[in-house]
């Protein structure tokens, strides 16, 4: 039952998170990718605030305090700024592709700070994936650059999870999940500026859709894959990760008739064949640990 439960709500997050993608790029339309960041956030700030009196959402130890400012700034801050600048030009199957590296990067902070060691096959899927990333970065020089974007949200959501990891093994889940979230929306009110503006000239879609991934992506699905990782070890839900640049993919062809090239495929197949390697064979003992892509 642990097992259903876990799975479950990994493929609820998955279904969410590449949702976001096609959300991030629909919303875009009408606001810059700061106020987009700021308005979806605010939701899913206040999402959580109506749930303190319903779940009795409560306030964590000040020793804890860095550690939630930490996951906050740079797990959502940095995260989806550097994303949502990097989907003005980038199709969201391909940001989905490049997000999907992200248990790459955390397998190498994991060899650099905390001391786990990798198996040969562990390193041929980081040069796998690598040069996975390599090519679909490769093409085009403002491609490049908005792509680069989001290869720097990979790097924060894996250096996020390293971080946040001690929490969640010492907290309640919805506890971590919403002061994070908290922690991570106040640097965003730096964005302020103009964007009533812009939210009086936005379109009713547009709305909608920031609305959509600041309930489910962005508050929601946090707190689903959170309850997977509970009730399950890393490597038996992350699998379902694998599923996200395909389900991306498949939304932004149905809902915005974009597709991305076969130089994306190719390195897109890459960065998964590189992910698979590590996260199945790369460990000399026990699972990666919480190496995931969100949006």
């Amino acid at each position: 039952m642990t097992n259903r439960k876990a799975y479950m709500a990994a493929l609820i997050t998955v279904v969410f998170w590449s949702s976001a993608f096609v959300g991030i790029r629909i919303g875009l339309g009408s606001f810059s990718p700061y106020h987009l960041v700021l308005f979806r956030f605010l939701v899913a700030s206040l999402v959580f605030v109506a749930l303190v009196p319903i779940f009795k959402i409560k306030a964590l130890p000040r020793r804890s305090w860095l550690r939630v400012i930490m996951s906050g700034l740079v797990g959502l801050t940095i995260y989806h700024t550097a994303l949502s600048i990097g989907e003005q030009t980038v199709d969201p199957a391909t940001a989905s592709f490049i997000i999907a590296g992200a248990p790459i990067m955390s397998a190498i902070l994991a060899s650099c700070f905390l001391k786990e060691r990798y198996t040969r096959w562990g390193w041929l899927g980081v040069l796998i994936s690598f040069l996975g990333v390599v090519i679909i970065t490769g093409v085009g020089s403002s491609f490049h650059r908005d792509a680069l974007l989001i290869v720097l949200s990979t790097v924060a959501t894996s250096v996020y999870f390293v971080v946040e990891k001690p929490l969640l093994a010492t907290y309640r889940t919805l506890d971590v999940t919403a002061w994070v979230t908290w922690a991570g929306t106040v640097p965003m009110l730096f964005y302020w500026h103009g964007f009533f503006g812009q939210l009086s000239r936005a379109s009713f879609d547009a709305v909608g859709w920031i609305i959509y991934i600041g309930i489910f992506p962005a508050a929601l699905a946090y707190l689903t894959w959170n309850i997977a990782l509970a009730n399950a070890d890393a490597t038996q839900v992350t699998p379902f990760l694998y599923l996200s640049p395909i389900l991306a993919a498949a939304l932004s062809w149905v809902m915005l008739h974009q597709m991305p090239g076969a130089p994306v495929w190719v390195g897109g197949t890459l960065v998964l064949v590189g992910v698979i390697l590590v996260q199945r064979y790369g460990k000399e003992r026990g699972p990666l640990g919480r190496d995931l892509s969100v949006s």
